[in-house]
């Protein structure tokens, strides 16, 4: 089941975090399926970071703000009066919250407790989806995917940042949200887990294909820290299209979509870093691996599943790319990017990708 682009189409969304690399590739989709996007963000990173090359400066409606100023982020939410928010802000980097706990729960938890704040007194606001991760879970090393209704919990500062941020969506919708104490405007709100995507335009330290694109664009070899750590590795638009689902159904039944969701790949497209980095490099066309598995002695789980059935069961949603194809849509963004126009690039992989969506492919 595809998506239905007429619910985007002219509707007002707000995207906390758009200069992010999630949160670029969701803007340029929302902005190509005609929905009038606005955003919430930190400077971009790097000059080579997705928001800058695909131009979106200049086509959507763009805020720089902290979510940690709620004051700041009520008004910009009055100002552009969204309909749908995705939150996707945050500190992203298992090892940048251990070397920088503080600011790490302080943007995840309050940020995210701002955003809540912020579309509960919002007039205009009928869903917001919170997003977090996979590492939301207590995990015991399984094999089996986790459900949403698992134990949350969290080793590493940015994991238990984010099972913090879930049990204050939750506190939300079951003090504020509900008809049972006056709240009347049907505002649904959703969290969704995922995690380990791949795709072009990310840019960020400390994570596999980027660090892997920046060696191999060197012609040096790829370090690896934790070659035997293994995860569903799926494409950044498979997710996203869970978020675009999920917030098209919740706006249709508040009651049936509110909640938790898993947006993952089954597990038999689990595969160690070094697989993925080994298959990269064929899409590549040259490169090689340096083992430097002794690495930085913080804690980095090694087995890290999730169980999608909920979504595919009640959203309908399922992944539509094998971990071969997402790999080659990867390598083709970052081979094309310094001679193709980049928004272009970015909506042609989108056309792609929605085709065989919507052909269940």
């Amino acid at each position: 089941m595809g998506l239905n682009t007429e619910f985007y189409r002219g509707r007002r969304v707000l995207i906390t975090g758009h200069t992010g690399f999630k949160g670029a590739w969701l803007a340029i989709w929302l902005n190509h399926i005609g929905a009038s996007v606005s955003g919430i963000a930190l400077d971009p990173s790097t000059e080579r970071d997705l928001y800058l090359l695909a131009g979106l400066d200049k086509r959507i409606s763009d805020h720089r703000a902290d979510i940690r100023d709620l004051d700041e982020v009520f008004r910009i939410i009055e100002n552009e009066k969204p309909e749908t928010v995705f939150h996707l802000a945050a500190q992203s980097l298992v090892l940048e919250g251990y070397k920088d706990p503080v600011t790490t729960f302080d943007t995840n938890v309050i940020g995210t407790l701002n955003i809540l704040e912020a579309c509960r007194r919002s007039d205009s606001v009928k869903e917001v989806i919170i997003i977090t991760t996979d590492k939301v879970y207590e995990n015991r090393e399984q094999m089996s995917g986790y459900r949403e209704e698992d134990p949350l919990g969290g080793h590493d500062p940015y994991s238990a940042s984010k099972a913090c941020a879930e049990i204050v969506t939750q506190s939300y919708r079951r003090s504020f949200l509900s008809e049972a104490v006056g709240r009347v405007n049907g505002l649904a709100v959703c969290t969704a887990r995922a995690g380990n995507v791949i795709g072009g335009g990310d840019w960020a330290a400390d994570r596999l294909i980027p660090d892997c694109v920046r060696a191999l664009e060197s012609h040096e070899q790829v370090r690896l820290r934790n070659p035997g750590s293994v995860r569903p590795w799926q494409h950044v638009l498979e997710p996203l299209s869970g978020y675009l689902m999920l917030g098209w159904k919740a706006s249709a039944d508040p009651a049936k979509f509110a909640g938790a969701w898993n947006f993952g790949p089954d597990s038999s497209y689990a595969v160690s870093a070094r697989a993925l980095v080994s298959d990269f490099i064929g899409c590549w066309g040259s490169g090689s691996i340096s083992d430097v598995s002794e690495g930085t002695g913080f804690h980095e789980a090694g087995i890290l599943l999730l169980d999608p059935g909920k979504a595919i069961r009640e959203l309908k949603w399922s992944p539509v790319l094998d971990l071969p194809g997402a790999l080659r849509l990867t390598a083709d963004w970052y081979k094309s990017y310094r001679t193709r126009n980049v928004y272009d690039l970015c909506v042609q992989q989108i056309e792609y990708y929605s085709e065989l969506w919507n052909s269940g492919s």
